[in-house]
């Protein structure tokens, strides 16, 4: 698995006069680490095609390596073949470092809480910074023994074998939706005997990617109730139990940078590998693109951008897609007035603080930007300045401001230059080699 890019300090991308193609989509990270855990508590093996390459989804596989979890890629391919530990890992003990991987921390902190061994946990100096209390807090509430060894409330942590027995379990929503996730995919650990009910404490965020949850939870076997988005109950007696084969789709979060190009320049510009079909809830990104003016183009595993005129501006909450929100504040430079993206707070504990990032980045190129607690208004300048960007090890950021060097129908693009490229390697590594494929530059 490629977990690092080779691109140097610094890529300067010139001004593109138009973007247009098509491009195969590297495979959701979402999904992918997602179904790497559920193979593993699995009983059964589990082919898993196009797994993505990523440090992320690397981190998990590293992690249930050393959990004593078989598993072995196959050829050169991005498919996987995993055997899985019918609701246990061999290893009760181990030293787990889970770089600044969410998707793997979290639901592997409940997993092997549940289980119970003698496990530590740790990151880079920022996953030490990305709460996780109100999971940890709903793990120690039903006898799990879950301690911080550093900071209260964030990683690293210590998990030894409790003595875990619940009917109910409780947990804040509203900063993470990978809190529910994590206990949502363990609840089948806890539902020997009697049904086990989550319930979520005010208001959940990220809600499709719940639904990610639910659907693959289905796929291996687990029927989850849910009433509304504040209650899911788990029946007695549920076994996971691999469904022999599964395809992991393609990046609905990656695919906005290509469908928003397209929208910027007049495309058209096709993704390949997610469409009509997705699971993934960020594919409602391209109703925002629709809002803004674009012209939008579905298949059952493609979407295709377009558009014929200057973008509008949006007034929007982006609550249920905040990773793709991110693209629409780039998309709101071309746009023919100011834009506020609402509902935002929980960028504020994503890899970076990522509403400070983003105002920081795009008043460099000229942007007039109001930042609020959970919002950002942005106006965009009458020309695009050339600029320095700076990424935060964030790979969101790199592959976000390599839109501003499109020419759009308003305002053209300038001369970028975007500090260690190298960050993207956490869900996309080519990315930057991918977006020259379709990026035109002027003569």
């Amino acid at each position: 698995m490629q977990a690092k890019s080779d691109y140097p300090s610094h890529i300067d991308l010139q001004p593109a006069r138009r973007a247009q193609g098509t491009v195969r989509l590297p495979g959701s990270k979402s999904i992918s680490n997602r179904v790497l855990l559920l193979a593993a508590l699995s009983r059964g093996t589990t082919d898993i095609r196009d797994v993505l390459a990523s440090d992320d989804t690397q981190v998990m596989l590293n992690a249930l390596q050393s959990l004593g979890i078989a598993w072995q890629r196959n050829g050169t391919t991005q498919d996987y073949t995993v055997t899985g530990g019918a609701g246990a890992f061999p290893n009760r003990q181990a030293d787990l470092f889970m770089g600044n991987a969410g998707t793997a921390i979290r639901p592997l902190t409940a997993a092997l809480a549940i289980i119970g061994g003698d496990y530590t946990l740790h990151g880079v100096a920022r996953m030490h910074e990305r709460p996780i209390g109100d999971l940890v807090d709903a793990l120690n509430a039903i006898g799990a023994q879950i301690a911080y060894t550093g900071v209260p409330g964030f990683p690293p942590l210590h998990i030894r074998a409790g003595r875990v027995a619940a009917r109910t379990l409780e947990v804040r929503g509203n900063v993470s939706s990978q809190f529910l996730t994590a206990l949502l995919m363990v609840a089948p650990l806890i539902a020997h005997e009697q049904a086990v009910t989550i319930n979520v404490i005010g208001e959940l965020i990220s809600k499709p990617y719940i639904e990610i949850t639910i659907n693959l939870m289905r796929r291996f076997g687990i029927e989850v109730t849910r009433d509304g988005w504040q209650s899911f109950a788990i029946a007695a007696g549920q076994h996971y139990v691999s469904p022999g084969r599964l395809h992991v789709e393609g990046d609905a979060s990656s695919a906005s940078y290509f469908l928003a190009a397209g929208a910027i320049t007049g495309g058209p510009v096709r993704v390949e590998g997610v469409g009509s079909n997705s699971i993934q809830g960020d594919v409602r990104f391209v109703e925002s693109l629709q809002q803004m003016g674009a012209t939008i183009t579905m298949g059952e595993s493609w979407i295709e951008a377009s558009a014929s005129g200057v973008l509008k501006a949006i007034d929007a909450d982006f609550n249920h897609i905040p990773d793709a929100a991110m693209t629409i504040a780039m998309a709101a430079l071309y746009a023919d007035g100011t834009s506020t993206l609402r509902n935002i707070g929980s960028w504020r504990v994503k890899e970076t603080d990522r509403i400070h990032a983003m105002a920081t980045e795009l008043r460099k190129l000229g942007a007039t930007i109001e930042e609020g607690a959970d919002y950002l208004r942005i106006t965009p300048p009458r020309e695009i300045a050339a600029a320095e960007i700076d990424t935060y090890d964030d790979h969101r950021m790199a592959m976000c401001f390599s839109l501003a060097s499109l020419d759009g129908a308003a305002r053209r693009g300038a001369v970028i230059r975007i500090n260690d490229p190298d960050c993207v390697a956490k869900t996309f590594p080519d990315y930057f080699d991918v977006f020259a494929t379709v990026a035109t530059h002027s003569l």
